[in-house]
């Protein structure tokens, strides 16, 4: 039997006390009155609903794919890319490597001893500190991502001055305030439904990773703080750029009203406003270099008790929240900035693993660090508190008094203000060079893409191909991330959607010596070929992570020397990912969108719907052989032309 309390963070209760008292029947659910609480909570039993992490114990470990398998695969993906004297080169390091009693076992054999002493899987910690906290370049643009919710169901208001913080926006965000914590609740609690797939249960681990995590800025690597259950009281508010803890749970976790919350909010601009201690904006140093803002923090954390203090409140709070006092254009296309970079880099703590984001208008979304989780499972917190606007009290809620918001002050040190100005003026530059646009594309969707009997996923990654194709006048290496939840702390794996049918088709396309048929067949077979990779990734047998923890098995500089399919070009060439994608289907009620992965790269994240499809497309704008409204442009074009084609 499974216990949970509604208004409170206790998850469950020994089945003596269940027995101890009694039972009241309402709405045909069965609640307990449990005195021995401070005060009487509603206990909800429930008999037929597995417990969120109740599946963790059935999941298979990630497995090491075999060398043979890898290589084979690796070499196939090289095709499309390299020229022929480039391929053969790069066979011949690849099969040097994989040679009986040569380096590839040894580094193999490794692995397989690293993941008998890793409690949960080989890859877990390796990618965690290779692909995220040993890089040192900022979060802003590099790491984070970001999502823009559908607009409340009263819509957005219309040119609020600049400076203004409205009620509209108060209510909207005390209500996502509330909305979060009561998903939060649910992982806490065990509430939430197990997710599953017709292949099997998947890994709910990433729900531990969200609230109450942290980003810290350390050196040499980063480190990640993760709590579960997540039982913080609080949450940290930013506005005009100044910093508060914010109470937004009673005693034991209990529930508040909306109402509460949004005087909680009130309080905050009321300071702010009767204030000339402003403090100075230690936000930016979250956009900085990771080497120049962990060095920032250990000055600050030296300084003073109440700094140290400042940064556990920051660091524990279940989540940030940046109330902004302007708002953007109303068209998507300008307003989707303000959540990936804020124009500025100002009014936002970018460590944050959630930072929920209001402008003045009630407009709203997300700014996401990305170590600990990656983007279906916010995604689906998402889902839950947009679809639930206007949002209501949570059952069980009370009004009770919250201690005022804490403005967080810091003692600073002389060079702080010279580092700030030089944050600023970085954030600003990468910001500048930030070319993001969005197509809602509205001919057709899942629902017509299904009827033509067609992968929608592996459909738009050919669309994909087309455009760049059309654009740049040839291939390249292509990432699109697949999940591999269906292992024990599961992240992702990399599908190399451009391959050799990839590109036959798209050299195809537009050549009229190719007839319809010849075309539609080479579509079909590149659409084939793409899922056969997708379900080899799902299934851990990609290329990308089995290479990756090959070669942090390398112990010497005598091995490093011998593992030349790393040292030949073609290994960096081949995840060189000019066009980096990912699918956050199907958008109903938020999309979003990250920042290219290479300098002369696109980043394209797409949500399809049943009846159309959500891109956004970024790029940079100092290399001139990308443009991102180009981009566009052609993208609509290439799906309006395999429209016309197929049907």
């Amino acid at each position: 039997m499974r216990t949970f309390l509604s208004s409170t963070s206790v998850r469950t209760l020994p089945s003596t006390i269940i027995k101890r008292y009694s039972l009241t029947i309402q709405n045909s659910k069965s609640y307990l009155i449990c005195p021995i609480l401070s005060r009487n909570y509603s206990l909800q039993i429930e008999t037929d609903k597995p417990k969120t992490f109740s599946n963790q114990h059935i999941i298979p470990r990630l497995p090491i794919p075999t060398l043979q398998e890898t290589t084979e695969r690796y070499k196939k993906s090289l095709l499309p890319i390299l020229k022929p004297e480039e391929y053969t080169r790069a066979a011949n390091a690849v099969d040097e490597f994989v040679k009986a009693d040569g380096l590839g076992e040894v580094l193999q054999k490794r692995l397989h001893e690293l993941d008998k002493i890793e409690k949960y899987s080989w890859l877990e910690n390796i990618w965690l500190n290779k692909a995220y906290l040993e890089w040192r370049e900022p979060s802003i643009i590099n790491v984070n991502w970001w999502c823009e919710f559908k607009d409340h169901p009263n819509g957005v208001l219309k040119q609020v001055p600049k400076g203004q913080i409205t009620d509209f926006q108060i209510n909207r965000t005390a209500g996502l305030i509330s909305n979060t914590l009561s998903f939060n609740d649910e992982i806490n609690n065990e509430l939430l439904p197990p997710e599953s797939t017709r292949q099997g249960p998947l890994c709910m681990n990433q729900y531990k990773k969200q609230f109450g995590t942290t980003r810290i800025a350390d050196s040499p690597v980063d480190r990640v703080i993760s709590p579960w259950p997540a039982t913080a009281k609080h949450i940290i508010v930013l506005f005009r750029d100044q910093i508060f803890k914010v109470q937004v749970l009673g005693e034991g976790g209990a529930r508040v009203t909306i109402k509460d919350i949004e005087r909680q909010l009130k309080s905050i601009v009321e300071q702010i406003n009767n204030t000339n201690e402003l403090q100075l904006p230690i936000g930016l140093l979250t956009g900085e270099h990771r080497d120049t803002w962990a060095t920032a923090r250990k000055a600050l954390e030296s300084q003073s008790s109440e700094n140290r203090s400042n940064f556990e409140a920051i660091d524990t709070a279940l989540f940030s929240l940046s109330l902004d006092d302007y708002s953007t254009d109303s068209d998507i296309d300008v307003s989707h900035h303000n959540l990936f970079h804020a124009f500025n880099g100002r009014n936002r703590w970018f460590d944050k693993c959630l930072q929920l984001i209001v402008q003045s208008n009630g407009r709203a979304g997300v700014n996401g660090e990305h170590s600990p989780a990656d983007a279906v499972i916010p995604g689906r917190i998402f889902d839950y508190i947009v679809s639930k606007e206007p949002a209501q009290d949570p059952p069980n809620s009370s009004s009770i008094p919250l201690p005022t918001p804490q403005h967080l002050k810091w003692v600073t040190y002389p060079s702080l203000e010279t580092i700030l100005e030089k944050a600023q003026s970085n954030i600003q530059a990468a910001n500048d060079n930030v070319d993001s646009v969005l197509l809602h594309y509205n001919e057709y969707g899942s629902n017509w893409l299904k009827s033509a009997k067609l992968s929608p996923d592996a459909f738009i990654q050919m669309a994909l191909q087309l455009a760049y194709y059309r654009r740049q006048g040839g291939p390249c290496p292509t990432y699109e991330s697949a999940s591999t939840r269906g292992f024990l702390h599961g992240r992702t794996e990399t599908v190399r959607s451009c391959s050799i049918d990839s590109v036959a088709f798209t050299k195809a396309f537009d050549d009229k010596d190719f007839k319809k048929e010849q075309k539609l067949a080479l579509l079909t077979k590149a659409i084939e070929t793409h899922l056969e990779y997708m379900i080899s990734a799902t299934n851990g047998k990609g290329v990308d992570r089995h290479l990756l923890g090959l070669r942090c098995q390398i112990q010497t500089e005598e091995e490093k020397s011998r593992a030349l399919i790393f040292t030949d070009p073609s290994y960096i060439q081949s995840m060189y990912f000019k066009l980096s994608s990912s699918n956050l289907s199907p958008g109903d009620y938020f999309y979003g969108g990250f920042g290219a992965v290479v300098p002369e790269g696109y980043g394209v994240n797409y949500a399809i719907g049943k009846e159309g499809i959500k891109f956004s497309i970024s790029s940079y704008k100092k290399y001139s052989e990308t443009d991102s409204t180009s981009f566009r442009k052609i993208l609509k074009n290439s799906l309006d032309d395999l429209r016309d084609f197929v049907a």
